[in-house]
């Protein structure tokens, strides 16, 4: 990715100029006329003359004026304000063109910021977003199976239909995003080899039990500091004994998995 970027001069949020019209005053210092600058910058000759009494209108004092005498008997030229004006755009504009340059430079980091941006603004009642990868899709006749690879290198499934995964564009290597509701996960300890039904299993450590009237939030925090939230009820939390630093798993449904991509 590359960045550009152009300058304009404003005054009262009116357009004085840009690139173009400051290209147009320095063509009238070269050319001496109204017509000879225009056909050197690809104007017309009414353009001209109407971007430079906006000019002259905006800035309050002129900045083209015309003189006696010069080709065919009269000229145009450039007031002092003029020549100072066109002097420090190109100054301003030259500072401008380094620090987009500067910018670019950076634009790989910058573009990666940007997502990470636009996933943090994102707004969702799903307690549980994960960013990541899509590692691998296999197509059936009516749902997809998605495998997202998240922070840390964990996968998350996802059962999707199959109209949704191709309006998505999902496909190996697109950048996409996993919504889980915390009341979708369960909590466990100790499964040891225990076999699920539920495709997914995130493990990690107990940092946070907020217990309520009824029910308990927990949080578990998993390798490579992903974090993933499930609601349980208080009678629950107590009989796992969980807390802070405690070994635990978060269980959950491939359909209990929604699929997103950044806009």
């Amino acid at each position: 990715m590359e960045l550009q970027g152009n300058v304009w001069m404003t005054i009262d949020g009116q357009k004085l100029g840009g690139q173009d019209r400051v290209a147009l005053l320095a063509a009238v210092a070269s050319e001496g006329s109204i017509t000879a600058a225009a056909k050197a910058v690809g104007m017309s000759y009414k353009g001209a003359w109407d971007a430079i009494e906006a000019m002259n209108n905006l800035a309050g004092e002129p900045l083209v004026e015309r003189v006696a005498g010069g080709k065919g008997g009269g000229g145009t030229r450039l007031t002092a304000r003029g020549n100072q004006l066109v002097e420090n755009f190109r100054k301003i504009d030259a500072a401008h063109r380094e620090f987009v340059a500067h910018l670019s430079s950076q634009s790989h980091a910058l573009a990666d910021d940007f997502l990470l941006i636009q996933r943090m603004k994102m707004k969702t009642s799903a307690r549980n977003q994960f960013s990541g990868k899509v590692v691998a899709v296999k197509q059936g006749a009516v749902n997809d199976e998605v495998v997202l690879e998240i922070v840390g290198g964990q996968q998350l499934v996802a059962t999707i239909t199959r109209d949704s995964s191709a309006s998505l564009g999902l496909a190996v290597g697109v950048e996409a995003f996993a919504l889980i509701k915390a009341s979708s996960v369960i909590v466990a300890t100790d499964l040891g080899e225990a076999k699920l039904s539920a495709r997914n299993r995130l493990t990690g450590k107990v940092s946070r039990v907020q217990p309520g009237a009824v029910n308990t939030e927990v949080s578990i925090e998993l390798p490579g500091g992903g974090t993933i939230a499930a609601i349980v009820t208080k009678d629950s939390g107590e009989a796992l004994a969980l807390e802070v630093g405690s070994d635990a798993s978060a269980i959950f449904k491939a359909s209990s998995v929604i699929i997103g991509t950044p806009a």
